[in-house]
């Protein structure tokens, strides 16, 4: 399996928040809570600000604008797996009041309940010309891109995590990008996996505190799933500070 590594971005620290916001926004690292909808395009009262990580080495822009990512659209397979309603909310500073983005691209993409990746070559496995568990949808006017997925599997080396790439003005000359990734608490996987079609792959060989690519600020990107009748559902809120236009 390729090297998920090379560290991308920087860690927003809680100084660096308070400065961005000057000081009139709260800080919070709170993985699954959807900040308040605003009031007639008004502010938010929060902003959840996150570190970025690497892109990692499976990021293919397959243009696939869809919020059901299970499926593979070159044959028809839906992927297995325990269902994951994943919603996206993201919010964007502006002169230390928080508001809801619509009209960025989010991207997400991840590996199988087998720890495999689509449409790429690696020197375990070959899915050239397969586009399953990757999408992007357009935040709506809440700042909001739904999906649904499965819960990831796991692959050699890493502990199980979710990619996300967010942009705005997509194909603009300013497009400003957001890249990072999501991670689940080791209980939860350790349950989930003990399920078919996970549990055919055996014991993982990385929690998340082995993860080196976790311990760049993996502790600020958790999501909290909570159990639904079909699955697991969370929320993933980020607050972004733009560049002036």
């Amino acid at each position: 399996m390729m090297s998920d590594d090379a560290s991308h971005g920087r860690l927003l620290s809680r100084r660096d928040a308070v400065r961005l916001l000057g000081g009139g926004v709260a800080w919070l690292i709170a993985g699954g809570l959807l900040p308040r909808r605003s009031v007639a395009g008004g502010p938010r009262p929060n902003c959840v600000f996150r570190p970025e990580q690497t892109e990692g080495p499976y990021f293919v822009d397959e243009r696939l604008h869809r919020s059901d990512i299970r499926s593979d659209p070159t044959t028809g397979e839906v992927k297995a797996g325990v269902p994951f309603a994943l919603t996206v909310a993201l919010s964007r500073v502006d002169q230390g009041r928080c508001y809801a983005l619509p009209g960025a691209q989010v991207d997400i993409w991840h590996c199988d309940a087998l720890g495999i990746y689509s449409d790429v070559k690696d020197p375990s496995f070959n899915t050239i010309g397969n586009k399953f568990l990757r999408g992007y949808q357009i935040t709506n006017a809440e700042g909001e891109a739904r999906f649904l997925t499965i819960y990831p599997g796991w692959y050699y080396g890493r502990t199980v995590h979710i990619h996300i790439k967010v942009r705005t003005a997509p194909g603009a000359k300013g497009t400003f990008e957001f890249v990072s990734q999501m991670y689940f608490e080791d209980a939860l996987s350790d349950r989930l996996h003990a399920l078919p079609p996970y549990a055919t792959k055996g014991r993982r060989t990385a929690r998340n505190h082995d993860d080196r690519i976790f311990r760049r600020g993996g502790e600020q990107l958790m999501l909290a799933p909570t159990e639904t009748a079909d699955g697991q559902a969370a929320v993933f809120a980020v607050g972004l500070q733009l560049p002036s236009s």
